[in-house]
């Protein structure tokens, strides 16, 4: 009993701070598009679809910083520190090359991207230009990204929150100020936002290296050594990070291959999905929050080599993954109306943005178990190859088929193309709780 305290007093000392963090970026991306919501349903699909590539881009680094959160647990739980910089090294000089060609993409040829989704004139021209516009942002985020990894990793999660916090915070009276044009600042509509949004992460980007190098970070990179792998690193940390990496990759493109199935219904359609996410968004921090701290956790006890207990831990996370997706549902279900009502749309898009939260609430406790599950329990314990099999089937087999089954070729209702699209969570709970059930999961990878 004393050891489960401790472990549900631990887990929600990080959980708490990365569900802060969270929600912060989620009400400043529901702010963001009720702002410009204000400016029509064509601007809110342009910003919907330009987010697309930095969703892609968000999934890719939080891949590779999963799997580098698998080494950085263990490591520290460990005592290996030394290893730490490392492992920070090298997860920043991939997610610096995927950023960068991501930013190259989104500033030249960022029309080729939104002709996927729609050929709508005005649309086109707007998410283009906010794309090339937020471009070099991707790689400010990517080096925030991976360094608030390593601080949750090491028990220090309020730092990354603080440095998210005050990022936030700018961007959201930069994009008051930008958008509609306040006192002598000019309007500039979609463009304000993006503006505002580069500034923002470079501020947040500044803000977490300065603390990470005056407070001498254990993971922070002391020397030209920290580049220098050999080929047993490199090869233990490709094997655990390429299935996360693969896995992040492939359901970010399952998550868009959903929107371009939607899309098949119309631009109204898009701006119904955007403004039924940005508020889904808004609830599923909580147990995004949990499954991130419960990699951290379980790894620091295999790390110390406690398999025991982070077996038992691992099903007291279970239980209140369950009453946290629960909560959350009922929550969303009950305020679904009154936050659709915020947006400037029609009524037909503010109904048919309600009805996807219902269903959306309903699948929320299977949501949440699958959350902690593939990326909780599994990563922690380095199980990544059986999660990138399992998690993508059924993204791909269920989710992206019956999205396009019900948008491109029946033409059902939006809200009902969602309920489709959330059998994935049905078969994820069927693959994947025999898995953690067998305890295969349960491996260290500090002995390497």
């Amino acid at each position: 009993m004393t050891q489960d305290k401790l472990f549900i007093k631990t887990l929600f000392s990080i959980a708490l701070p990365i569900m802060l963090q969270n929600l912060l970026s989620s009400s400043l991306s529901f702010i963001d598009t009720l702002m410009i919501g204000q400016l029509g349903s064509n601007q809110i699909a342009a910003v919907g679809i330009a987010n697309q590539i930095f969703f892609l881009v968000n999934l890719f680094i939080f891949g590779i910083a999963s799997g580098a959160s698998i080494f950085f647990s263990q490591y520290y739980g460990a005592g290996r520190h030394n290893d730490l910089q490392k492992v920070t090294a090298l997860a920043l000089t991939i997610s610096f090359i995927a950023s960068l060609i991501f930013a190259l993409v989104s500033f030249f040829t960022p029309q080729y991207i939104v002709y996927i989704f729609t050929d709508t004139p005005d649309v086109v021209s707007v998410s283009s230009e906010y794309q090339r516009l937020v471009a070099i942002s991707y790689i400010f985020f990517a080096i925030s990204f991976i360094h608030s990894i390593a601080f949750r990793s090491v028990g220090k999660a309020v730092i990354p929150l603080t440095a998210t916090f005050v990022s936030l915070t700018l961007n959201a009276i930069g994009n008051y100020l930008l958008i509609f044009g306040i006192g002598p600042f000019p309007t500039l509509g979609a463009r304000g936002a993006a503006i505002a949004t580069t500034i923002s992460r470079f501020i947040e980007m500044l803000i977490i290296l300065t603390y990470t190098y005056i407070k001498k970070e254990p993971f922070r990179i002391k020397s030209i050594n920290a580049f220098k792998w050999d080929i047993s690193f490199i090869k233990t940390y490709i094997i655990t990070c390429s299935p996360v990496l693969l896995n992040e990759i492939f359901w970010s493109l399952g998550m868009t291959a959903y929107k371009v199935g939607y899309s098949r219904l119309g631009v109204d359609t898009l701006a119904c999905i955007n403004v039924s996410e940005s508020i889904a968004n808004f609830f599923f921090v909580f147990i995004m929050g949990l499954g991130n701290a419960t990699t951290i956790v379980l790894g620091q006890i295999i790390g110390n080599g406690d398999l025991n207990r982070a077996k038992k831990g691992a099903k007291t996370t279970l239980k209140i993954a369950l009453l946290v997706g629960t909560l959350m549902g009922l929550s969303m279900a009950i305020f679904a109306s009154t936050f659709t009502s915020w947006f400037k749309v029609s009524d037909e898009i503010r109904k048919m943005a309600t009805y996807c939260l219902y269903v959306k609430a309903i699948f929320q406790p299977l949501c949440s178990l699958n959350m902690v599950l593939f990326v909780g329990i599994l990563r922690s314990g380095g199980d990544t190859r059986y999660s990138l099999i399992a998690e993508t089937s059924c993204v791909w087999l269920i989710g992206v088929s019956m999205a396009f089954i019900g948008a491109a070729f029946l033409a059902l209702p939006i809200y009902i193309v969602v309920a489709m699209t959330s059998l994935e969570e049905v078969a994820k709970i069927l693959v994947v709780y025999p898995r953690y059930r067998s305890e295969k999961w349960v491996k260290s990878l500090a002995k390497h």
